[in-house]
């Protein structure tokens, strides 16, 4: 029987409760490893309650009674967590023993303000990338990653992104197998690499009705078919030029040019988190070729294909 991993989850006073879902990837990997690898435990400064920025609290132990944490992940609120010294004399004491160190979304500043990102790179919610370029010139933030894992060092983006970053650990510690059936297990849409980026070309298109809704979601799950206008108009249950119209004051653009977006970003996770060439991504989401591909790419990206792949790290190869 494996021993399990301490994980301390340490609450800032008016966290947000979204931050704490990283619990729910160690508890479910718990589950699907047969055994307790993840014993999750909340923290705070002093320990007793901490008040949400809703006003319900959790109860916590004090981080400094506390040791032998594998990994401690800082979960913050919508505003700049303050450090406090006793915070910071606690933090940099677990520093020696401690084997992951991990800020979700602005938690990072947390980390940042007690000295531990100088010489790192890093990631936070990209609304708050000037702040933290003037606070941490010494760190390297690249404010367009999900999360960052710089050595013992982790970092994510906006607070979803914990979830990410959590499954990531898991992979880590248990391999890939675990990690995908923790992910099937919390029902997220697809598993997203570190390298991805943080915001979605999609957010802008974002249709009121269920119909166009459900238009998009049934050309995202058939990218190798033609997915022409009428085609779409007849799933829709609509004729083309209704459709057009309809498609188009929902979503502020044409029928072409979301599906365009819509192979784009899945050839940009092919590219991200597998070794497939080039020509055959162009082909699983429904580019006719590579340089169809390519032409789309820049169009939305405003970069080639293979700017992404080399800056998803060493899993992608050419």
């Amino acid at each position: 029987m494996a021993v399990a991993r301490r994980i301390g989850v340490l609450v800032c006073t008016d966290f947000d409760f979204i931050s704490l879902a990283v619990t729910s990837a160690f508890l479910v990997a718990n589950r699907y490893a047969g055994e307790t690898v993840y014993d999750v435990q909340l923290v705070s400064e002093r320990g007793g309650l901490v008040p949400s920025g809703l006003g319900a609290a959790v109860h916590t132990e004090a981080l400094g009674e506390q040791d032998g944490f594998d990994t401690i992940l800082i979960a913050a609120g919508v505003t700049i967590p303050k450090l406090t010294p006793g915070l910071a004399a606690s933090l940099r004491a677990a520093v020696p023993s401690t084997r992951r160190l991990a800020g979700l979304c602005l938690g990072t500043f947390i980390l940042g303000d007690a000295g531990l990102l100088d010489g790192r790179r890093a990631t936070t919610h990209w609304r708050y990338a000037a702040q933290f370029r003037e606070r941490y010139p010494d760190s390297r933030l690249e404010i367009d990653k999900i999360y960052i894992a710089d050595d013992h060092i982790w970092t994510s983006a906006g607070m979803s992104a914990g979830i990410d970053l959590a499954v990531g650990m898991v992979e880590r510690d248990h391999g890939r197998e675990i990690a995908n059936s923790v992910a099937r297990g919390l029902v997220m849409e697809r598993r997203r690499a570190g390298g991805q980026a943080q915001h979605s070309a999609l957010l802008d298109v974002d249709p009121r009705t269920d119909r166009i809704q459900g238009v998009l979601a049934y050309a995202r799950q058939n990218l190798q078919q033609p997915l022409t206008t009428d085609a779409l108009a007849a799933e829709a249950c609509l004729s083309p030029r209704q459709f057009t119209r309809l498609f188009r004051a929902e979503t502020g653009t044409s029928p072409a040019k979301a599906v365009e977006t819509i192979r784009v970003e899945a050839a940009k996770l092919l590219l991200e988190q597998s070794r497939l060439p080039v020509e055959q991504v162009a082909r699983e989401v429904g580019f006719a070729n590579r340089e169809r591909l390519r032409r789309s790419f820049v169009r939305v990206y405003g970069e080639a294909p293979r700017v992404v792949r080399r800056a998803a790290g060493p899993l992608a190869v050419l």
